[in-house]
């Protein structure tokens, strides 16, 4: 496979992952959605490196695909909706870095925040392995 086949690969799988997590956000949740879309997407070793300074989730290393499950829980308790309003994506083989503006919507107020979000992201047999986003402005997420 060419070095282009395999970016094409690793961009799908993260476009799959990000529709996704987005459908069980906007459907609420832990218990109230099913995460097996959005864990066909998790390799079973997959770790989240959080940021700091973000309220809704906390600083925090997330691993596995239950970890990702519990993070995802707390996230889906604040915001009730993420609307990826721009992508762009560059990467070399398993590596992807994403530059999105995404729209979250507070599930306790309705208040929208755009925020600008990059994610350094490795995917392994054509599942995400690792993510490490940079929010542009930790402080617009506290609403």
């Amino acid at each position: 496979m060419s070095t282009t086949e395999q970016q094409a690969d690793a961009w799908a799988v993260m476009e799959r992952f990000y529709a996704a997590e987005a459908a069980y956000v906007a459907a609420g949740g832990f218990g109230k959605s099913s995460y097996d879309e959005v864990a066909r997407y998790l390799d079973p070793e997959a770790v989240l490196y959080q940021a700091p300074g973000l309220p809704f989730t906390g600083t925090g290393v997330w691993r596995g695909r239950d970890g990702m499950e519990r993070f995802l829980a707390r996230f889906s308790e604040v915001w009730e909706s993420m609307d990826f309003l721009e992508q762009e994506h560059w990467g070399d083989a398993d590596t992807v870095v994403v530059r999105s503006v995404v729209r979250f919507r507070s599930r306790a107020t309705g208040k929208e925040v755009d925020s600008l979000i990059l994610q350094l992201i490795r995917v392994r047999n054509g599942r995400m392995l690792e993510c490490r986003p940079f929010y542009w402005d930790p402080a617009a997420t506290w609403i």
